[in-house]
């Protein structure tokens, strides 16, 4: 930041010599007043304390920002490209994408030191890793897990679009809510439904998504209500939590969402799981209420939530 402020002062110097050569031309003036106020804009900071505490100085307008987290369409919803993420293949949003640089995960230190970024917005909540984050560029802490309104509201803040965010969420409810109604009314979902969300990782590990990913959208005001033990997980406010094959019927809901993963592995714990008595005896596998949409697009963020409102009566149609 000091750098950044030496080339602005460095910059000012010349436009105020050329301002002098030139004289009084108004059209000058206001070109040089026009170009000192933008690049005052851009030097300025302002306090900012993420959810973790963490306070320091944040630009008011961020040019050069490295996002790293699951809910990366959130910043493309609001128009703004970052120009680092950890990799976002087979996205809905991966067009998006081909001048954004891989910063990895966990995050490369220095690739981010090379991107000289004024801004990062990070997921991760170690605190090592903030803190030398922290020494490259102001840092801020997110919580992509939260509700959209709450994630799109704060991030408005942060990036000082404010009122981009207000516009995104007054059109996303007013879209969601009336593809709800049209699901209702058809007669393709009931009222009061419940739903659960499944996905296997690598080690035969099965998931309850709970907080993050197609579960946002689906427990939605007007949509899917989660089964007792899910809300419990919500009351807990985790992303999601492992549960034993065991639990799968406690848990699961009226209608069913597996997640399908890349991983070998893990497609083959799924396909043992749909062959096993535990699973054939689920009402919701009995009833044909089993849905399933790869993992890639189903994730919570902005962009793939608008994409998920086509998507989903499409997915329900198909029982």
């Amino acid at each position: 930041m000091k750098h950044m402020r030496n080339i602005s002062g460095t910059l000012g110097i010349f436009v105020l010599a050329g301002s002098l050569l030139i004289g009084c031309s108004p059209s000058a003036s206001q070109a040089t007043s026009s170009a000192s106020s933008e690049a005052s804009q851009k030097s300025q900071t302002r306090p900012y304390t993420d959810y973790l505490g963490h306070a320091g100085n944040i630009p008011v307008s961020p040019a050069r920002i490295i996002y790293s987290g699951e809910t990366f369409g959130d910043m493309l919803a609001l128009g703004v490209k970052p120009i680092g993420g950890f990799g976002y293949s087979n996205q809905i949003f991966e067009d998006q994408l081909h001048d954004v640089e891989n910063v990895g995960f966990p995050i490369n230190l220095e690739k981010v030191l090379e991107l000289q970024p004024d801004l990062i917005i990070n997921a991760n909540t170690e605190e090592k890793e903030y803190e030398q984050l922290a020494k490259i560029a102001p840092t801020v802490i997110f919580d992509t897990f939260a509700p959209l309104e709450e994630r799109m509201t704060q991030l408005g803040d942060i990036l000082g679009k404010p009122e981009a965010a207000r516009k995104w969420l007054a059109d996303y409810k007013r879209k969601s809510e009336e593809m709800w109604k049209k699901l209702k009314e058809s007669g393709t979902m009931k009222e009061g439904e419940t739903a659960s969300v499944f996905t296997y990782y690598p080690g035969d590990r099965l998931f309850v998504m709970a907080r993050t990913g197609l579960s946002q959208v689906l427990y939605d005001t007007n949509g899917f209500k989660p089964t007792a033990p899910i809300q419990e997980i919500l009351h807990a406010q985790k992303g999601f939590e492992l549960i034993s094959v065991e639990r799968l019927p406690e848990i699961a809901g009226d209608r069913i969402f597996i997640l399908n993963t890349p991983s070998e592995e893990a497609e083959k714990s799924t396909q043992n799981l749909l062959k096993s008595r535990i699973w054939k005896d689920v009402p919701a596998v009995k009833n044909g209420s089993v849905y399933f949409i790869d993992i890639e697009k189903s994730s919570s963020d902005a962009t793939t939530r608008e994409w998920l409102l086509q998507k989903i009566p499409e997915i329900l149609a198909k029982q």
